[in-house]
C-alpha cells in the first residue's frame, strides 16, 4: 500500500478485540467450538451444508485435493492467471500442475483450454474466480462431469459472490476462500472449506487434525487415517466472527467503488474496466482493469498519492512452472496490462473519484 488512497487496507476493531478477550479468558486458544462456529457460519452464508476451518486458502485446496484422492502421477489443471498458490497446492500434492490459458474477456480459465489439457492422468481442475468474477461453472462443470473430473473452486477472492442465483465455492465438490489480510474479512490467515458432501466434510475434517475423525485430546486418541495439522484457532476465529459484523457494509462500498469507476471511466481511452454483474449478485473483492502503459499509470498514481497493485506475473513465467509464451497468448499479453485499481473499503466517493480524475489525466496528456 502506497500513498493517502490505499489500494487496500485491512481494518479491525472493538468488536474482534472483545471477542478474542473472551477466548483468552476461556484459556482454550486451540481449534474448538470458536473455529466450528465461525466455519459453520461461512457455509450458512454460501448456502453450503459443511464447512471446515484451515490455516489458509492453499491448506484448502491442497486437503481438497488429498481428499479426491490426488497424488504423484496425477495431473490437476490451473489457470495461468492466478496467485502462485493456486498451483503451488497441487505441487503439494505430489501432482503435476497444468497450465491453460484464459478467457480475455474475465481472466478466468478458459473452458476449451481446459478441454484440450485434459488427459487420462487428468484428476480435478482448480478454476479460479478472479477478483470475484465467476468462471464459467455451467461449462466447466458439463465438461468435467463428461470426462469424470473433479473440481476444487478456488473462491479465495469470491467470498458471498453469486454465479446465476448460486454463491461461488458451491459449484464444484469443494469451495476453498481465504481470509487473508488483503480479502473482505480477514483472520489474519485462515481458510474455510465448505462442501455438500458429507463424506468429504468427514474426511477434510480428519485430514486437517492428524487424522482423527473427532476432536481429540493429543493423548489417547483415535487416528483412522494420516492427516496433517492444517487447524484454524479459536483465535483467529474469533476476528473473523468480529469482521463478519462489518460485512454488509463492507460489500455496499465495494459495489459502490465499482459502479463509479465504470461510469467515471466508460470514455476513458486506454483503460478497461472488467465487468461485474452487480444486479445478479455478482460482487467484485478487488476493481481490476486493464490499462494502456500499465507501469507508468501505476507510477503515475502513486506519485499523486493512490496505491494499486499490478497483478500477478502469468504462473508460466514463474520458475517453477516455466513454460514457453506461446502457449498462453492470453495470459502473456493482458498480464502486462492487468491492475487493480484502489478498491479499499475506507474510500469514500469522492476517493474513487479523484482516482478516475487522476486515471483520465494520464491518459489526457
Amino acid at each position: 500500500m502506497s500513498g493517502r488512497i490505499a489500494w487496500w487496507q485491512p481494518e479491525l476493531g472493538d468488536s474482534e478485540c472483545e471477542r478474542v478477550l473472551r477466548v483468552l479468558a476461556s484459556n482454550y486458544i486451540n481449534d474448538g467450538k470458536i473455529t466450528d462456529e465461525f466455519a459453520l457460519t461461512i457455509a450458512s452464508m454460501t448456502g453450503a451444508r459443511f464447512g471446515i476451518a484451515v490455516t489458509s486458502g492453499t491448506a484448502a485446496i491442497y486437503l481438497s485435493l488429498i481428499a479426491l484422492g490426488v497424488g504423484h502421477g496425477d495431473e490437476v489443471i490451473v489457470p495461468d492467471m492466478t496467485f502462485i498458490a493456486t498451483a503451488n497446492a497441487v505441487s503439494m500434492t505430489g501432482a503435476t500442475p497444468v497450465l491453460v490459458d484464459v478467457d480475455p474477456d474475465t481472466l478466468n480459465i478458459s473452458v476449451s483450454a481446459m478441454e484440450a489439457a485434459i488427459t487420462s492422468k487428468t484428476k480435478a481442475v482448480v478454476p479460479v474466480h478472479v477478483s470475484g468474477r465467476g468462471a464459467d461453472m455451467e461449462g466447466i462443470n458439463r465438461v468435467c462431469n463428461k470426462r469424470r473430473v473433479a473440481v476444487v473452486e478456488d473462491a479465495a477472492e469470491a467470498f458471498r459472490s453469486t454465479h446465476r442465483g448460486r454463491f461461488l465455492g458451491t459449484f464444484g465438490q469443494t469451495g476453498c476462500f481465504s481470509f487473508s489480510p488483503n480479502k473482505i474479512i480477514t483472520t489474519g490467515q485462515g481458510g474455510v472449506i465448505v462442501t455438500a458432501d458429507e463424506t468429504m466434510f468427514e474426511c477434510l475434517r480428519a485430514l486437517k487434525d492428524q487424522g482423527r475423525p473427532e476432536r481429540g485430546t493429543g493423548g489417547a486418541d483415535v487416528h483412522d487415517s494420516i492427516g496433517f495439522n492444517f487447524k484454524m484457532t479459536n483465535l483467529q476465529a474469533a476476528v473473523g466472527l468480529g469482521q463478519l459484523e462489518k460485512l454488509e457494509t463492507r460489500l455496499e462500498r465495494i459495489r459502490k467503488t465499482y459502479s463509479i469507476y465504470r461510469d467515471e471511466l466508460a470514455r476513458t481511452k486506454g483503460i478497461h474496466i472488467f465487468e461485474f454483474d452487480l444486479a445478479a449478485g455478482e460482487l467484485p473483492q478487488w476493481v481490476d482493469a486493464l490499462a494502456q502503459r500499465r507501469d507508468e499509470l501505476d507510477s503515475f498514481l502513486a506519485e499523486n498519492g493512490a496505491g494499486c497493485r499490478r497483478f500477478w506475473f502469468p504462473l508460466h513465467t514463474q520458475k517453477p512452472y516455466l513454460r514457453d509464451d506461446a502457449d498462453f497468448p492470453n495470459s502473456t499479453r493482458l498480464g502486462k496490462q492487468a491492475i487493480w485499481l484502489p478498491s479499499a473499503f475506507q474510500m469514500t466517493d469522492d476517493d474513487v473519484r479523484m482516482v478516475c480524475r487522476l486515471i483520465d489525466k494520464f491518459y489526457s496528456t
